[in-house]
């Protein structure tokens, strides 16, 4: 099988430059005509928005923890398909991941950009932020590049360069050492794409403006490094093994007999989710509709099941509460027994109110804005049977929010992941926490809410 060209754009740290590099480089290079899959390692949502605009492809996430080690070569094979090129965007510095995995043994934490490169033998390019230094981005790099002979750092683009005499003093710098410079960004803060409470603003929230913001990253990219170059370290890329995930082998039940649609909430305020969940879900015989909780007034027609994923409901809560007729075709659907399926911006949206704000009312919650928080790798177990999980089954999720519910639970929480952790809010029919899973990392729960979803359309259609 043809192997994908690829390239993992890593940094010393957060903050220096990963995103700004990697979204330009992969718009740089469609620019010229380059098939570019564009790859996030983590559970990050924000970023491979900013992706997609730059590759006109779906965005795409590589975890180990929320999928497994085994299935990260798999998941990047299957989202590469067709493409003649990946640039995968590291997470943190490249050595930083998971590390409350004691047992694991890999180059850098579980889940660090160095884990994932290693899984998929891909070269690392180093973004350092270069600002406040010269010489001294020599000792950096080559430490970066020998700490582990397992992770290969092929070349260093620099960022924030202040101007050419700086850049001649950095460049002399890393030639002293062997290491090849690819690129040199000058300050650009007209480039620089707005922040909040939880980073970036995701790009569907700001269509127009991040799509000029893509643009110019591409042309400050094309015009500071050297796109052969970096094509060229990307085709030097190992080999990889096995074969891509394939969405409809996870699935583990027959089609149903009659069509079934779930409908996805998207649009501005729900802008976190997994591109593999569709697929799977598309794979099982259901057909996937997309609808916006701020401006649709009612749920897609015949709809058989409702996810609400992730996103920032808590900035557009007015707006949201507005569109009461949504919020009661939602509350209807619940309570016919349509399954239901919400990952932390969803459950703030079936809670009675967001910060004063009514919501739809299918849970017994109040949700509101805090200064905490809350963000981190969970290892939970269901705690009762739902629509997405039996009553002890174990998943691998992630929480990431400033906000919160009182109650933090039901009667029948969803999920428990410490002795003083019940979370969440579970029923037959229904599953609603903080918890954002993968689902092509436990893809029996995708299988478990198509079963249900058929099961309620043989129900109630006539």
């Amino acid at each position: 099988m043809k192997q994908v060209p690829r390239v993992v754009i890593a940094a010393p740290a957060s903050g220096g430059g990963k995103t700004t590099v990697a979204t330009g480089l992969m718009a740089a290079l469609a620019a010229r005509g380059r098939r570019v899959s564009g790859h996030k390692v983590g559970p990050d949502y924000i970023d491979p928005g900013y992706h997609a605009l730059a590759t006109g492809r779906p965005p795409r996430n590589l975890d180990p923890v929320l999928c497994g080690e085994d299935r990260v070569a798999s998941l990047f094979r299957h989202g590469a398909a067709g493409a003649d090129l990946a640039v995968i965007e590291g997470v943190m510095g490249l050595f930083d991941g998971a590390s409350e995995p004691r047992h694991f043994e890999g180059p850098g934490d579980l889940a660090s950009t160095a884990h994932v490169a290693h899984l998929l033998s891909a070269p690392v390019i180093l973004v350092v932020d270069a600002a406040r230094t010269s010489r001294s981005v020599a000792a950096l790099v080559h430490g970066f590049r020998s700490f582990d002979s397992r992770v290969r750092v092929a070349g260093v683009i620099l960022n924030r360069v202040g101007s050419d005499r700086h850049e001649e003093l950095l460049r002399a710098a890393l030639d002293d050492v062997g290491i090849e410079v690819l690129g040199a960004l000058r300050r650009q803060p007209d480039v620089e794409n707005p922040s909040r409470h939880l980073g970036l603003i995701p790009a569907a929230e700001r269509a127009s403006a991040a799509r000029k913001a893509v643009d110019a990253l591409g042309a400050l990219v094309a015009g500071s490094c050297d796109l052969d170059a970096i094509a060229a370290i990307a085709g030097s890329a190992g080999p990889l093994a096995g074969e891509p995930w394939d969405p409809g082998a996870e699935i583990t039940e027959a089609p149903p007999p009659r069509p079934v649609t779930v409908a996805v909430a998207g649009g501005p305020a729900f802008t976190f989710g997994y591109t593999e969940q569709a697929e799977l879900l598309r794979a099982g015989g259901a057909e996937v509709v997309s609808f916006d909780p701020l401006h649709d007034e009612e749920l897609p027609r015949g709809t058989h099941g409702l996810i609400v994923g992730g996103g920032f409901p808590e900035m557009h809560a007015a707006e949201l509460s507005a569109n009461g007729a949504l919020r009661a075709s939602v509350a209807d659907l619940a309570s016919r027994g349509g399954p239901v399926a919400a990952e932390c911006a969803g459950l703030l949206y079936l809670a009675r109110h967001l910060d004063g704000a009514p919501m739809c009312g299918v849970l017994p919650a109040e949700a509101r804005m805090t200064e905490r928080l809350t963000l981190g790798y969970r290892a939970a177990v269901a705690v009762r049977d739902s629509v997405l999980a039996r009553s002890g089954s174990r998943v691998h999720g992630h929480e990431f929010h400033r906000t919160a519910t009182t109650p933090a639970h039901g009667p029948d929480p969803a999920w428990q992941w410490k002795t003083d952790s019940a979370e969440g809010f579970a029923s037959a029919t229904l599953n609603a926490s903080y918890l954002h899973l993968h689902w092509a990392g436990t893809p029996a729960i995708a299988t478990r809410f198509l079963g249900s979803v058929r099961e309620f359309a043989c129900e109630n259609d006539t």
